[in-house]
């Protein structure tokens, strides 16, 4: 697990309410295109919308939490979506109960 880079990612409010959203994609996000949210994840350009920040402010951001293991990242075409990597915060939540 890449400690102090999840730490350093989750450490920005927008960064934070990206991984609250993607928890329960289906309250926050509408897709059009038919994509399951949960299996395929939200494409980025939803996840600008609803963070109002520029469109390479929230790939930056979202790019640092996928190097992170914070999301899994599928292309699908020239669409690109990112869902939570459930694994990651499973282990995240154990290393905190555990050794802080």
């Amino acid at each position: 697990m890449k400690t102090i880079e999840i730490f350093k990612a989750l450490a920005n409010k927008n960064r934070l309410q990206i991984i609250f959203w993607l928890r329960n994609p289906e309250d926050y996000f509408v897709h059009e295109s038919g994509v399951d949210m949960r299996e395929v994840g939200v494409c980025v350009s939803e996840i600008q919308r609803l963070l109002g920040l520029t469109q390479s402010t929230t790939s930056h951001y979202l790019s640092m939490m996928s190097q992170a293991d914070l999301l899994i990242v599928t292309r699908i075409g020239k669409w690109t979506y990112y869902r939570r990597n459930e694994e990651t915060i499973a282990k995240l939540q154990d290393y905190i109960g555990q050794e802080l």
